[in-house]
């Protein structure tokens, strides 16, 4: 049970029943969910619990994922692995709209090197799904990979509905059956700016996972929808690509774009996020996390902390 966290009995049993795997959560936020135990985890030992690393992006990639107890910690051999890019927009890599193809690689080979089994790499694209994949870079970085696949989440056939026990507005949602069935689900968002939320990072990407990104925009409170949808989505390692930070012009851009060359990881998706709005100014504002509100709900929520002062946090350089 290592990285299993089904909450409540009743709901745990559904989970392990109908999905019997890891990625999706079921219950009421409890102690079990709250960002202590998050921050505890990732702080076993000398593991920090963010680090950031800078340099090239497939170097710095690797420094980060090494000095957060490095692949083997989340997958063991054997398993099956769901990484969530983000790969949602017809963008090239310099926008910062995108996950770079390099830290997106960089991940996928650290996965093959812990003896994953098979490793997935799946998005539900604004658009044309083959355009997305091949602009972005994300095509060519999976493709160097035999046994890595890239699946576009385009069919409504290819998602299974699920509830939301502890959504305040988000009740129920329709999630990969891919994700469902994986042992591990790995988050490598991109750090831009966003015109409806401010910033999008990792839970932001989270959105990509769903079949009715709509819903979200017209009928539920967008950040409690985004907190909501993270109770049940819960990735063992976020690792945000902030090579090339999109500043102004999120989503999709153009827009402003700074050479950050960072990349940050850490267990805590609340923190990473909490971390990342502090990198640069967003939309020509400087934000505090307590000024974005999914990351205030999502704390809120039990999912992790924005006490970034009482984490341990090591930076790197290449």
């Amino acid at each position: 049970m290592k990285r299993r966290r089904f909450i409540g009995q009743g709901l745990g049993l559904l989970a392990a029943g109908l999905f019997g795997r890891t990625t999706i959560v079921l219950g009421e936020a409890s102690s079990e969910m709250d960002g202590s135990q998050t921050a505890a985890e990732g702080s076993s030992g000398d593991i920090p619990d963010i680090v950031m690393a800078k340099g090239d992006p497939r170097d710095a990639t690797r420094q980060a994922i090494d000095a957060i107890g490095g692949m083997p910690r989340y997958v063991s051999p054997g398993q099956v692995v769901v990484i969530k890019p983000n790969a949602s927009f017809e963008c090239p890599p310099a926008w910062g709209a995108t996950t770079h193809p390099d830290v997106l690689s960089a991940v996928i080979e650290a996965c093959f090197e812990a003896e994953a089994k098979r490793v997935l790499v799946i998005d539900h694209t604004m658009r044309n799904a083959e355009r997305a994949f091949r602009r972005t870079g994300v095509a060519d970085a999976v493709g160097a990979f035999p046994k890595a696949k890239l699946v576009s989440l385009d069919k409504e056939r290819m998602f299974q509905r699920i509830p939301v026990p502890a959504g305040h507005a988000l009740h129920e949602t329709d999630i990969p059956v891919a994700v469902q069935k994986a042992d591990v689900l790995i988050n490598v968002p991109t750090a831009k700016s966003h015109s409806a939320t401010g910033v999008s990072f990792g839970l932001k990407n989270l959105m990509g996972l769903v079949w009715d990104r709509q819903l979200f925009h017209d009928t539920i409170d967008l950040h409690m929808g985004i907190a909501d949808l993270a109770t049940v989505l819960r990735p063992q390692l976020t690792i945000l690509d902030a090579i090339s930070l999109l500043k102004t012009g999120g989503p999709a851009g153009p827009g402003e774009v700074v050479q950050f060359g960072g990349v940050i990881a850490g267990t805590d998706p609340v923190a990473v996020d909490a971390f990342g709005v502090g990198l640069t100014t967003w939309n020509g504002r400087s934000l505090r996390p307590t000024e974005v509100a999914y990351l205030t709900q999502a704390a809120e929520h039990g999912l992790g902390s924005l006490d970034l002062d009482a984490l341990d946090i090591r930076r790197l350089d290449s």
